[in-house]
């Protein structure tokens, strides 16, 4: 077994070199990309900061962006190593001397997994803290809100920037069919900190363009409180858009999704992208190991009948065929149409099958 052992670790370094190869490749390429379209749209609404704000904003979303590139690394690691392998005739020596298939692949498929263990519980919650940086750059100096919305265990807070000052925005929960604000207190600011007012509410309901705030408790300082039917605050958040005011699932770490979903359904919102989102976590690392498996099936090849661009462009098409299939199941999952389960598992289990299916038929054919 001892040849084997080295045959294993051999393997291994060549899948690392070609992977950590492509990863840092692909990264480089998406963030030069990603850098001239942040500095377009940063240089359309004319903000101050020019280079070193689109600068900042590509290193922040540089962590996500290479999360994405892993499973494309792998694919074309895997399809790369193969191919070399095939090419200096070292797989028909491997087969000669009684390895099997399994057992050339079996290093490959171990690194893959453990590339996705490492990738979901330690790139991740590095990732998910750059990327909400990253939003609320964006927000400021891109789309240009001025509104910031989170939601905590005691319940929602929104922030509104207006011309003659600030508001902070606190309620226990929401309704979202009617966008209704339960149990509200608002804090009226003036030149930055300056405490103007606070209001009291059992109700706020979202219409065109302001909160109407419902039967209100006015109190500010050296004043009497004073309590009008009804107020209204203006917002530029809408029914349709208050949803994405909220921490998007990338930006939240794997370790602390759990808890956020429980809050976030407890406020009133819907759960579903968070949870679908974190399942496919979990399945990341299977995920990579059909990845491989896949490529292996182009890439076993003996050279002869295999040239290097068609392993490369099979490859690469098998990976945006099951890139397709998991959007369209993540998809499904998100409009409820299918179980969140099914949704982030099964494109995954296909994967798998499918790999392990054909490479049988390899190894026995």
């Amino acid at each position: 077994m001892r040849p084997f052992g080295s045959l294993s670790v051999y393997l291994g370094r060549q899948f690392l070199f070609w992977f950590v190869c492509f990863a840092f490749a692909l990264l480089a390429v998406i963030m030069l990309v990603d850098m001239v379209e942040i500095f377009r749209r940063v240089s359309q609404r004319g903000e101050g900061g020019g280079l070193f704000v689109v600068l900042r904003m590509v290193l922040l979303k540089a962590p996500s962006m290479l999360e994405k590139a892993i499973p494309f690394a792998a694919l074309l690691g895997t399809a790369a190593m193969l191919w070399r392998l095939n090419r200096h005739h070292e797989i028909v020596v491997m087969r000669a001397s009684g390895v099997s298939i399994w057992q050339i692949l079996a290093p490959v498929v171990v690194l893959a997994i453990a590339i996705g263990v490492v990738k979901v519980t330690v790139i991740n919650p590095f990732s998910s803290a750059a990327l909400l940086n990253y939003e609320i750059l964006e927000a400021k100096h891109i789309r240009g809100r001025t509104n910031l919305a989170a939601v905590a265990r005691n319940g929602l807070w929104f922030r509104q920037s207006l011309p003659e000052g600030s508001y902070i925005l606190h309620a226990r929960s929401i309704s979202i069919e009617d966008v209704r604000l339960k149990d509200v207190v608002v804090f009226r600011m003036r030149d930055g900190d300056k405490f103007v007012a606070r209001i009291d509410a059992p109700a706020a309901v979202l219409e065109g363009g302001h909160w109407r705030i419902e039967n209100p408790t006015i109190a500010a300082p050296d004043s009497q409180p004073t309590r009008p039917e009804t107020i209204r605050l203006s917002t530029d958040l809408t029914p349709e858009n208050i949803n994405d005011s909220f921490a998007p699932p990338e930006t939240i770490s794997f370790w602390a999704l759990p808890s956020f979903i429980r809050v976030l359904e407890n406020a009133g919102f819907s759960g579903i992208r968070h949870k679908l989102h974190w399942h496919a976590e979990l399945a990341l690392p299977l995920l990579l190991a059909a990845i491989v498996l896949l490529a292996a099936t182009f890439s076993l090849r003996p050279a002869r009948q295999r040239g290097g661009i068609v392993v490369v462009a099979a490859s690469l098409g098998t990976a945006f065929l099951l890139y397709f299939l998991t959007d369209i199941a993540h998809a499904l999952g998100s409009s409820t149409r299918i179980p969140i389960l099914m949704a982030a598992w099964a494109p995954v289990l296909v994967g798998l099958f499918a790999g392990v299916g054909v490479l049988l038929h390899l190894e026995d054919g």
